[in-house]
């Protein structure tokens, strides 16, 4: 009864400093893995059952579809397809003990067997009471017992506890009486009061708030251990998508980073520019829009001559002169035919006359009709519009560019090396699902201002996963070489500290992050040159989602 009570005071002491409950021994179900060089083998036991999940050595790929016998205590079982796990009915997983299991596995071709131990834990049995616990105490245990609680009730007295403040005068004379009789011998009495102490001191702490009771609680889930590593059940293993690859280590050319822009291959783009200054109009059918197909020849726009006032005075004033012009020539024709009658005036000069008067009148034609004339934009190559720039009666001065036709097909990396590495004839960048574009080097700029070196290389596929003008980094590769572990770029992440790390699968419901060093490979792989040994198994899909679980 006292150590009762004294327990119930220690845990009032803890709740009196805002101290939070400890926490409840956590644990998982009872489990029984298995792994080879193919296969990797989780069997969960929860309600008479075991349920069954069976992955990809290498990659962490759920196996669909295989046939799972089991060699069980109770004989053979042939585990049911559940969804995407299996299930086995096992009654005797009530039977506390190891249990030992052989797993034989059927999955198309491949056959493999592994044996497997499910330790079933013993029920929790109620703590025996010790002997003597009933009997009378010493003389010595009444006083240790006196001095804790004593100490006790002096700490809450320093933080004006009010429950304690009553308690410090029955404290300090039940103390007293205690002290007094044991001087006496009286053992009996002793007891009885310090029992009565002490039992007083506990019905005050267990006034405000009871201890709290910490059991055991099963809980399968996703969970980040003490020590660092995450413990991820194979069901949260198939929710999060994780798959792995076994690392190996091989020499690989090294490579650069390098910034870069999408260009148009100029053999295969055009701009549509105005010769004079005017007004834009629209064609039958309208201005094309951006990314619509047209072909080398089509006209795209019309752009109508706007005179200035001051060109516009000109022309008028040369209207006048050739009307004046015109007027003067035609009198002399008329006079020259009558004339040309009686053979005052010859043929010829009749002619000549003729001949100046139809010049006179085809340049007052050719005025009138200056405004009139559009002259019609067309476009210089078959492609697509990539930059459209016009729209009704906008006035575009001479040498605006309205149209800008590409290849989509035919597309340029513009790349800029700040380095003095050889560039090797491949690279290649990544597009925006991490998929690999090759590039092939076309040509190698000198060194400007800016101490950068620009490069262009051609897209070799057709240029349909990126857009022209795109920012992207080109991995171009040098003459030197560098021996580690190629891994998806996905695979390396963020770490805490701000340091590059990856997953490590280190147990089939395990994983483990570790520090690495990495170098540029390609657009879509780095090469890890430490931190990693071959033959781990790095997370490749799903590692930022493993980071996250606390």
């Amino acid at each position: 009864m006292i150590l009762a009570s004294l327990s119930g005071a220690s845990a009032h002491e803890g709740h009196a400093h805002g101290d939070a409950p400890p926490p409840p021994n956590i644990q998982t179900a009872p489990r029984a893995t298995a792994a080879s060089p193919l296969f990797e083998l989780v069997a969960v036991a929860a309600d008479n059952a075991l349920t069954i999940t069976l992955d990809r050595f290498d990659t962490n790929e759920p196996v669909s579809g295989a046939t799972i016998e089991v060699e069980t205590p109770e004989g053979p079982a042939v585990a049911s397809i559940d969804a995407e796990s299996y299930r086995l009915d096992a009654p005797w997983i009530s039977r506390p003990g190891d249990h030992e299991l052989l797993f034989t596995v059927t999955a198309g071709a491949d056959i493999d067997f592994l044996p497997a131990t499910l330790r079933i834990p013993a029920a929790a049995t109620p703590p025996a009471e010790e002997p003597g616990a009933r009997g009378f105490l010493s003389a010595a245990s009444v006083q240790e017992i006196s001095k804790a609680v004593f100490a006790g009730i002096g700490d809450r007295l320093r933080r004006n506890d009010p429950a304690m403040l009553a308690m410090g005068g029955i404290g300090f004379v039940a103390g007293m009486l205690v002290m007094a009789l044991m001087r006496r011998r009286r053992l009996a009495a002793g007891v009885t009061a310090a029992i009565l102490l002490v039992a007083l001191s506990s019905t005050f702490a267990h006034a405000e708030t009871a201890a709290p009771t910490g059991g055991t609680v099963v809980r399968d889930v996703a969970q980040r251990l003490a020590d660092g590593r995450v413990f991820a059940p194979k069901a949260a293993q198939r929710i999060l998508a994780i798959r792995t690859m076994v690392a190996s280590e091989q020499e690989h050319r090294r490579s650069l980073e390098l910034p870069g822009r999408v260009i148009a291959d100029p053999n295969a783009s055009g701009f549509v520019q105005t010769a004079v200054g005017g007004r834009l109009s629209a064609p039958p059918g309208g201005f094309p829009p951006l990314g619509a197909k047209v072909e080398a020849g089509q006209v795209l726009a019309f752009i109508e001559p706007s005179l200035a006032a001051i060109d516009q005075s000109s022309i008028r004033q040369t209207q006048a002169e050739l009307d004046q012009e015109i007027a003067i020539s035609d009198r002399q024709v008329e006079r020259f035919r009558k004339l040309r009658a009686s053979g005052a005036v010859s043929a010829t000069q009749l002619d000549e006359a003729e001949i100046t008067l139809a010049g006179l009148r085809e340049r007052r034609a050719a005025l009138d009709e200056m405004k009139l004339v559009a002259e019609e934009l067309v476009a210089p190559i078959s492609g697509v519009v990539a930059l459209a720039n016009a729209s009704p009666g906008l006035i575009a001065e001479s040498n605006t560019v309205v149209f800008h036709i590409i290849d989509p097909a035919r597309l340029w990396i513009e790349a800029l090396s700040y380095g003095g590495e050889a560039i090797g004839q491949t690279a290649s960048i990544a597009d925006a699902e991490g998929g690999l574009i090759p590039l092939r080097l076309v040509g190698t700029g000198f060194s400007e201002n800016s101490q950068a070196q620009p490069l262009h290389f051609a897209i070799e596929d057709n240029g349909e996963r990126i857009r022209l003008g795109q920012m992207v980094t080109v991995v171009a590769e040098t003459s030197a070489s560098a021996t580690g572990l190629a891994v998806p770029r996905d695979a390396v992440i963020r770490g805490a500290n701000g340091g590059d790390i990856v997953y490590v699968h280190t147990d089939p419901e395990v994983f483990e992050s570790r520090s690495v060093r990495t170098e540029p490979l390609d657009g879509a792989r780095v090469l890890i040159v430490a931190g990693v040994a071959p033959g781990d198994r790095v997370v490749t899909q799903g590692p930022e989602l493993l980071n996250q679980l606390r």
